[in-house]
């Protein structure tokens, strides 16, 4: 007799009925739909309102600028625990991106931002703007004596810089301006506001000091490509740099007090 052939079951391959497809989509969705739902409130949460203008407005969830970072200090520790640095959150990254494009290009550089605003917008004695969590005062770096970059002196006495007056070539005592400093950061402030879809609105800085970062090698353009203020301002602007940014607010008469 010839060899008997053991009879194979064929596999089965396990059928997926339509009715569990669905289901697992389904499953998915909602779990998709619920992740989407739950992170919206937090990201609403941290997103900013301005509301008017820097010379009348007010700010919904404003933002505070770091008290330090690799190549930057506020002006006042005072200042900072008073609240008076406050912007609007598009504002703050858009500072904080400048300050890293100016660290990747010239990390010896030091920096020093002074007033801003506060956490509700509003009036900020004794500045005319400020108001909308869209203006950023910036102190002039400066080099000292030996040529090497240091902060400018902050304190009670000065009016925590805002007191100290340099000359028309940017000398203070030992101290004098920083004019590569300044053009290679308002170049990175462009450069930020640009790519998160800000714009300029004012650049104010004192005419004879503003002409000599002109003449530094990256100033040389930005006579043309930002606005600075033609006018004379109502004070001096010579120990810092003013900078208001444009962002669509919604009506003053649409804020509501917290």
């Amino acid at each position: 007799m010839g060899k008997q052939t053991e009879a194979r079951t064929p596999d089965v391959v396990p059928h997926t009925s339509t009715w569990a497809i669905r289901s697992s989509l389904g499953l998915r969705c909602y779990i998709l739909k619920a992740t989407v739902l739950f992170a919206l409130p937090l990201a609403l949460a941290n997103a900013s309102t301005c509301y008017g203008t820097p010379a009348n407005g007010r700010l919904q969830d404003g933002a505070q600028l770091p008290v330090q970072g690799k190549n930057f200090a506020p002006y006042s520790s005072v200042g900072v625990s008073l609240g008076r640095t406050y912007v609007h959150q598009s504002i703050r990254d858009i500072v904080l991106d400048a300050y890293n494009g100016v660290y990747q290009a010239a990390p010896d550089k030091r920096f020093m931002y002074g007033e801003t605003g506060l956490a509700n917008g509003g009036q900020i004695k004794p500045h005319h703007t400020h108001q909308a969590g869209l203006s950023v005062d910036f102190m002039v770096p400066v080099l000292d004596g030996k040529n090497q970059p240091t902060l400018l002196p902050s304190n009670a006495l000065n009016k925590f810089g805002y007191g100290l007056e340099f000359d028309s070539n940017g000398a203070l005592g030992d101290l004098h301006i920083d004019f590569d400093a300044i053009a290679e950061h308002l170049h990175q402030l462009a450069d930020a506001a640009e790519k998160h879809h800000v714009k300029i609105e004012r650049v104010i800085f004192q005419k004879e000091l503003a002409e000599r970062m002109f003449r530094t090698s990256r100033g040389r353009d930005l006579r043309t490509t930002l606005p600075f203020m033609k006018t004379t301002p109502w004070i001096r602007h010579d120990e810092h740099y003013h900078v208001d940014f444009s962002l669509p607010c919604r009506p003053l008469s649409a804020y509501r007090r917290p």
